[in-house]
């Protein structure tokens, strides 16, 4: 038998919202595996989809920065969530998202060697910054778009740079609708454009998913198939931008709000600071600790 932890069974609550002796039990019966997991209580009808944007760890701040038919968003990490309130620290990411968007490098270590307009290095302003501010301070990703002369960009930041989005509307002008529609993805967060984007694999592995769940709701196998169509068009409603009830005005979706305007949505894109990164060892032995202490 896997040996299950308490921080897997933490991370599985964390990313379903059960409880701990669920998450315990269904870690059990699939060795360990925390994907397995979550399907089992999906199939279980317990929990949601996985929530895999809820394992962060990482501060720091996102930023965009446009210029013409040229647009950047860049995410620079800090330890601790005070230095992104620091005025050197909020500089220095606008200073890197302008850089990037102005030289199109390749890849974060590219960025890296870009020349400053202090003259130095990305990286030796960088290896300052975290001296004088007393924190490691990285360059963790960044994007360059483009657009037409007949599209329009939309800049929206979050909680002051908590999330940053950035988004293309082709057929318009209109800087508002586009940021209109960047305030969506940020409140909302889709995974997609549209459903040409999901790939056949999640789809045929949320089918089975979905399968399963109605099969153990005992409904009679020629009932499932059509059950299972209606709860398959809804998950591609819920992840794909264009077909979600718009933010601002739910009696619309994202693409009628689009088409009013004349124009349809080309991308988007969204920086969650620390999305991914997963939470180091230590601060959950505190967080336990913490709890004991209570």
């Amino acid at each position: 038998m896997a040996n299950v932890t308490a921080k897997m069974v933490k991370e599985l609550r964390d990313m379903t919202g059960v409880g701990m002796m669920d998450a315990k039990r269904a870690l059990v019966e699939v060795e360990g595996d925390i994907e397995k997991a979550v399907d089992l209580l999906r199939e279980k009808g317990m929990a949601k989809a996985a929530k895999k944007s809820d394992r962060i760890a990482a501060e720091g701040l996102a930023a965009t920065f446009v210029n013409g038919n040229v647009a950047s968003i860049v995410e620079v990490n800090s330890e601790t969530d005070f230095v992104a309130k620091n005025e050197m620290f909020q500089n220095l990411v606008k200073e890197i998202a302008e850089l990037v968007a102005n030289e199109k490098p390749a890849d974060v270590a590219a960025a890296l060697q870009l020349t400053t307009p202090k003259g130095n290095t990305l990286e030796a302003e960088l290896v300052e910054a975290t001296q004088v501010i007393g924190e490691k301070i990285s360059f963790r990703r960044f994007e360059v778009v483009e657009k037409g002369d007949n599209d329009a960009f939309g800049a929206y930041l979050h909680m002051g740079g908590r999330i940053a989005v950035l988004t293309v509307l082709e057929g318009t002008t209109d800087d508002a609708a586009a940021k209109d529609v960047a305030m969506h993805v940020a409140a909302i967060n889709p995974r997609y454009v549209n459903e040409s984007q999901i790939s056949q694999e999640e789809l045929d592995h949320e089918k089975a998913v979905l399968t399963e769940q109605a099969l153990n709701e005992g409904k009679p196998a020629k009932i499932v198939e059509k059950m299972v169509e209606g709860r398959l068009h809804k998950f591609k409603a819920e992840i794909c931008l264009v077909d979600q009830p718009f933010v601002k005005d739910p009696d619309q979706t994202v693409a009628q709000f689009v088409a009013s305007k004349g124009a349809t949505v080309k991308s988007f894109i969204r920086f969650e600071v620390g999305e991914g990164i997963e939470k180091r060892e230590d601060n959950f032995v505190e967080e336990v600790m913490n709890q004991v202490k209570k």
